[in-house]
């Protein structure tokens, strides 16, 4: 049994894929199936440690990217030149490997592998992440078996026979949040209510500048936890700490990080009653934790699919959507406190966290998998 994972370079593509070859595992030993040999053709292994602990063989695939902005077309020029190598190398690759099954995030990353297995006529099965699709999932999913999404919004792109609404796939290492002891791993008062700020592993810059200028209004109340991403970290924390130096309550109420690894983001996790984030893959972790959010999207994205995924989550009740031309410190701190003075408001998006969230997401695409592979070898 063999499978073939790909995605584009982001860790939005990257740790569903680990998520869906975790429960393939378990799912394998369960059925006491043979051990399945596992592969993933990208641009780059993103998390080598992780490929690593779940038997994954990383298989370098080219990619080129399409970028929109301006005074790019140079760029784009010799990135066609990538993905023609890349497309030679994947149908090379495929064809020694000769998988069973194709399973695609989408993304730049993944077009020379999709390429190939359909040239190659190995099954297909895609997920897309956002409420609206990226093109290569766009393209691939007019061939693909199977088509999986995380907002039912996604489903009017797709041949609807095809579609399952399954949420977004979350790794064992991050689903749960910690219950007990983020107080002390993080040197937190257990009495005073604490804001999660989460950026994602390249931070979010615009939030960054907004909360820092908040700072003195916030900490009198509140305990933050930052993310700010590794490039913004020095800067970040010696104007943080500026803004602090007089006053040592300020000081230890604000933790800030340039980076999180699992067990900081579920300890974090595990003692906020806010979370501010952006409008990606977190918000379906945020879910699973069930903690109220606010939710500030790209205003740029790929297809505008942060804010749509922004307001599909608003929809359900999780969160609320406060979007960055109207991201200024007086609107973020009302919707702070309004949210954390208010127990009803609380408990009312905790019920919408609880509507969105599909804990099963990992589990029902394996199953899919394996029904392809199944298939396949029939």
């Amino acid at each position: 049994m063999k499978i073939v994972f790909t995605g584009g370079g982001t860790g939005g593509h990257f740790y569903p894929i680990i998520a869906v070859a975790q429960a393939l595992r378990d799912e394998i030993k369960e059925q006491r199936l043979l051990a399945p040999q596992l592969y993933f053709l990208a641009p780059t292994e993103y998390n080598k440690g992780a490929l690593y602990n779940n038997g994954i063989e990383f298989k370098k695939i080219q990619a080129g990217k399409i970028r929109r902005n301006s005074g790019t077309g140079f760029l784009n020029f010799f990135d066609l030149f990538k993905t023609g190598t890349g497309l030679i190398k994947a149908l090379w690759t495929m064809f020694m490997i000769y998988p069973d099954v194709v399973f695609s995030k989408g993304g730049y990353g993944a077009f020379p592998v999709v390429f190939a297995a359909r040239i190659l006529r190995i099954p297909v099965v895609i997920h897309e992440s956002d409420s609206a699709p990226g093109k290569v999932n766009e393209w691939s999913g007019k061939f693909a078996k199977r088509i999986a999404i995380s907002y039912p919004d996604a489903a009017k792109y797709f041949p609807r026979e095809k579609v399952a609404w399954t949420g977004n796939p979350i790794r064992d290492e991050i689903s749960l949040k910690v219950a007990e002891g983020g107080h002390e791993f993080l040197d937190l008062d257990s009495a005073t209510q604490t804001i999660f700020i989460l950026g994602g592993s390249q931070g979010a810059q615009k939030i960054n500048n907004i909360v820092l200028d908040a700072l003195p209004e916030l900490l009198k109340k509140y305990q933050i936890i930052h993310q700010v991403g590794a490039a913004n970290f020095e800067q970040a924390k010696k104007t943080a700490n500026f803004i602090t130096q007089d006053d040592e309550r300020m000081q230890a109420r604000y933790k800030i990080f340039p980076y999180m690894n699992d067990i900081a983001m579920r300890m974090s996790a595990g003692v906020a009653d806010l979370v501010i984030t952006r409008a990606g893959s977190a918000l379906f972790e945020i879910a699973n934790w069930e903690i109220p959010a606010i939710v500030i999207p790209i205003t740029e994205s790929n297809g505008n699919h942060q804010r749509k995924n922004a307001y599909a989550y608003a929809r359900t009740g999780a969160g609320v959507v406060i979007e960055e031309n109207n991201l200024e410190q007086t609107v973020l701190l009302q919707e702070v406190r309004r949210i954390l003075e208010s127990s009803q408001v609380q408990q009312e998006l905790i019920l919408g966290t609880k509507e969105f969230k599909k804990s099963n997401a990992a589990e029902d695409i394996a199953e899919v998998l394996l029904e392809e592979i199944i298939k396949h070898e029939s």
